[in-house]
């Protein structure tokens, strides 16, 4: 499979990038992707959700009224969860939302998104992503030229730039990356993914390489 070259101007070089077939060419697999994505958004909680139990509300604990003769249900406590101010009957606790996921999952979970993207049309491939200074103004013209300034776009680079990384995040809908760090959910999140060339060669040792 091979994908057009393009430069920081939205050009084509004319050079073509030969792909793997056995990663960017897979048949995707749904479950796989709907696995990965959901271990990554569990991952991502906290889990500190917590309520007060009966036993734990921090109010008297003498009988509130007789017993009988009231013409009402009888009662014990003031801390009992019918009363305002009583405690919560099976309220969150803290808990790890965390599950594993195994490595073969994970590897077609990526694969499956990067081969979606792909057949989908909103796979592209950019020669070198760079700016001479961290400006934000020369990465919105790089978007521009793409023709994805009000697209969700994930930026895949082959090594970290700061430069790029500072002229990029405070715009909104574009997430700039390292090939080491992509993962499912942010590669079906996005409308366009753009690979560098750098990057392309990294994903594949990555996705070979488990």
């Amino acid at each position: 499979m091979e994908l057009a070259i393009y430069n920081k101007e939205g050009k084509d070089t004319g050079k073509k990038v030969s792909l793997n077939d056995a990663i960017f060419g897979v048949q995707p697999s749904t479950q796989a992707i709907y696995l990965d994505v959901k271990s990554y958004l569990a991952n991502q909680r906290q889990g500190t959700a917590k309520t007060k139990e009966r036993a734990e509300v921090a109010r008297s604990t003498r009988k509130i009224k007789k017993q009988k003769g009231t013409g009402g249900a009888r009662a014990g406590s003031i801390k009992s969860p019918v009363f305002v101010g009583g405690g919560t009957i099976f309220g969150p606790r803290p808990r790890n939302y965390w599950f594993k996921l195994n490595k073969q999952t994970k590897r077609m979970a990526r694969m499956s998104a990067l081969a979606t993207k792909i057949q989908e049309g909103n796979l592209m491939v950019i020669d070198n992503l760079t700016v001479a200074e961290p400006k934000t103004k020369d990465f919105v013209q790089i978007i521009k030229n793409f023709d994805v300034l009000n697209k969700k776009t994930l930026w895949v680079l082959g090594e970290p730039n700061k430069s790029v990384y500072l002229s990029s995040r405070n715009l909104k809908g574009s997430d700039v990356i390292t090939a080491s760090d992509i993962n499912t959910y942010q590669v079906m999140k996005a409308e366009k993914v753009v690979l560098t060339e750098a990057s392309i060669k990294k994903i594949e040792e990555l996705l070979t390489g488990e």
